[in-house]
């Protein structure tokens, strides 16, 4: 306890304590969203009751002893936080395969990860289903050529449809859709290849849907106006609408590490009202009665307040925009108050205030890429006020290198903050990734943005011509950057997926690392090592199964052999990527020497067997069984002579996908109903789920 109390212990911490509010919080959140049962509401009351009895008693305690209580208490509130807002978002989740008619109003319009038209209905029906059990929204791809394809905001449309529960992992551990649905109110997803029917006009009757009328409205005249695919990239960069990009073009983007550009986020709303902010405080300035009368640094921040509010609502409020806006009004309201707007104290507000509206964000790598980029900038920016090379570059005549030194120094900062969450989400490292935004960055800031907002002032006159072909240059420039660098063999790293610990590690060690004060700080730089660590380490399994049955992958020594050359494509692709495998399914599967439906594998002694058939009349199924210790026959629930474990098909639908460990002691089964546990948006019964 005296290391603790000493030099670099926890007595130097408390001018920072504030700062590790949102960190404790969040720790709180994520305790939630890690555990494999849903806490009951005796639970919940209990966590409860100990976080309100600890801070009655906390007075009593020694002084030293108290921050780790209301740290304690803080990490309790996060949980009951997390808890109530899973509970408040619950809605009907479609229980069942279902196909047939469906009509509901459109709120929402993309596409696809197959490129297709997709739109999410509100107010569904669906025949013979009980409203009490219909979804609050669906989601249905369009593949049909024929019919209404890009339907109006408002218009209420019928198809013919299969839907779906959402669905679960691809494999144990991996991403599961089923919680951002729950959270995202959308109850079952689905394909069409009927055409779309209009049911009833457009009717833009609530200010949600005039706002999404706006957006389609103002996306289509962006499109117009820019030729190609930079009106495609302007029209996502302003409305949030994405599904003009050409998938190649993303392709690139992604390999350059620019995608990010993309997304509306904290980049996009920074520039935006940064720039506002400032074309507001110098162009008053530019008037000496107003300047020397008005608090025209206040009026500033007012005008980028309301900018960025309208950007927010024209945008789409995506969650990582609503993030940004947060951000962004802190920092403007720090101006307003005369308080410092750049700060460690900001970043935790805003945090903060995140984490009480949208816990479940937490997990999201939006959320986590974002405060890694911005905690490591503010850090390191504050740290260099203090060096007195880079306060020396003030003055003299080497000023002129200052905002060089600074763009660079916030690429490799924020790029080294994200790279490893990058990875951990999505299972590449694009090497040349800061050249790409060391090439891209600045004329988004320089020519895009500004280009935006002047070509907006300027159309109320008629007069946004040359400032659309600004924005229209830089974006091309942006592309052509993309291109490039994607092009370049050896651009992009690909790596395997790692278990949670490694984030967790990674991230509680950065923070330790940013946040603490004194020497016990650099025992963060192990922590966050040690994850790296583990990640090099872990091992990928040797056999994986979809949550159907269809198809089997196996690790060889030449990568994943596939059971089957098409089908499951996103599982398919999803092992690959995790794998760190730049293989498609077609080549995947030519590694293999099994046949798709009835094959042996033996790894380490052990075995394991699949049988795909309803009926066995030549006894197939007998022979395979008496020779494995695991039979996997997920077409019927057949009975087979043999002393093997049988996984039926009924065995799947409960466990959802499958890996399995060949150890010399025999398989080791994992489930990924084993992996995410019992919780609110798996659960079978869903009318029965929430109990609050």
């Amino acid at each position: 306890m005296k290391a603790l109390t000493g030099f670099g212990g926890i007595e130097d911490q408390r001018t920072r304590f504030f700062l590790w509010v949102p960190v404790f919080f969040g720790a709180g959140v994520v305790c939630y969203f890690s555990i494999r049962f849903e806490p009951a509401l005796v639970d919940v009351g209990g966590v409860a009751l100990a976080a309100l009895l600890a801070l009655l008693f906390a007075r009593a305690l020694p002084v030293s002893i108290r921050p780790i209580v209301y740290a304690g208490i803080v990490v309790a509130l996060g949980f009951l936080n997390a808890t109530l807002r899973a509970h408040t978002v619950a809605g009907p989740v479609l229980g069942w395969h279902y196909y047939g008619p469906v009509e509901g109003t459109v709120v929402a319009l993309d596409r696809s990860g197959s490129d297709k038209p997709r739109v999410t209905l509100a107010d569904p029906v669906l025949l013979k289903v009980n409203p009490d059990r219909t979804p609050n929204l669906v989601r249905i791809s369009l593949h049909s050529d024929s019919g209404i394809l890009a339907p109006k905001p408002g218009t209420r449309i019928m198809v013919t449809a299969r839907l779906s529960p959402p669905s679960g992992p691809v494999e144990p551990g991996g991403f599961d859709f089923r919680r951002l649905a729950w959270f995202r109110a959308l109850g079952a997803v689905g394909y069409t290849r009927a055409p779309a029917l209009l049911a009833e006009p457009a009717d833009v009757n609530s200010f949600s849907l005039r706002l999404f009328d706006l957006r389609m409205r103002l996306s289509g005249a962006i499109r117009d106006r820019l030729a190609d695919q930079a009106g495609a990239f302007a029209s996502a960069i302003i409305t949030g609408a994405r599904s003009a990009i050409d998938p190649e073009l993303l392709a690139d983007l992604r390999r350059s590490n620019l995608a990010h550009l993309l997304a509306i986020s904290g980049l996009h709303m920074g520039l935006l009202t940064g720039f506002v902010f400032a074309l507001v405080r110098y162009g008053l300035a530019l008037f000496p009665f107003v300047a020397l009368r008005l608090p025209t640094k206040k009026l500033a921040a007012l005008c980028a307040l309301g900018v960025g509010l309208g950007y927010l609502g024209i945008s789409g409020a995506s969650i990582a925009t609503q993030r940004a806006f947060i951000m962004v009004s802190v920092m403007l309201l720090a101006v307003l108050l005369d308080r410092p707007a750049i700060t460690l104290r900001a970043v935790a507000v805003a945090a903060l205030i995140i984490l009480l509206l949208r816990p479940e964000t937490i997990v999201e790598p939006g959320f986590q890429m974002s405060f890694a980029a911005t905690t490591a900038l503010v850090s390191s920016f504050d740290y260099l006020r203090h060096v007195t090379w880079w306060t020396a570059l003030n003055r003299g005549r080497f000023k002129i290198l200052r905002p060089v030194i600074a763009v660079i120094a916030s690429s490799a900062i924020a790029g080294a903050a994200t790279a490893p969450i990058a990875a951990f989400h999505f299972n590449q490292l694009a090497k040349l990734g800061l050249l790409a935004n060391l090439l891209s960055v600045p004329v988004m800031g320089m020519a895009v943005m500004p280009g935006a907002v002047v070509a907006a002032i300027l159309s109320l006159v008629g007069l946004e011509g040359v400032a659309l072909w600004v924005m229209q240059s830089g974006i091309r420039w942006i592309l052509t950057v993309a291109h490039w660098i994607s092009g370049i063999e050896g651009s992009v790293r690909l790596v395997p997926s790692s278990p949670e610990i490694v984030l967790a590690l990674m991230a509680s060690g950065m923070i330790g690392f940013a946040l603490w004060q004194g020497w016990l700080r650099w025992i963060g730089i192990a922590v966050a090592m040690s994850g790296l660590l583990i990640w090099n380490l872990a091992d990928r399994p040797d056999i994986l199964i979809t949550d159907n049955g269809r198809m089997v992958g196996v690790m060889s020594d030449a990568g994943r052999a596939l059971s089957r050359k098409r089908g499951n494509g996103f599982a398919a692709n999803t092992w690959l990527e995790n794998d760190g495998d730049p293989a498609d399914q077609l080549v995947a599967q030519s590694r293999g020497s099994f046949e798709p439906d009835n094959f042996i594998v033996t790894q380490n002694g052990a075995s394991i067997g699949y049988f795909w058939s309803k009926d066995d009349p030549k006894g197939i199924g007998r022979d395979i069984c008496g020779k494995v210790d695991i039979l996997v026959a997920p077409k019927g629930d057949q009975i087979f002579a043999g002393n093997c474990e049988v996984l039926s098909a009924s065995f799947l639908r409960q466990s959802g996908s499958l890996a399995i460990d060949m150890s010399p002691g025999g398989p080791v089964l994992t489930t990924a109903q084993q992996a995410t546990g019992a919780r609110l948006w798996n659960s079978k019964d869903i009318r029965a789920a929430s109990k609050f």
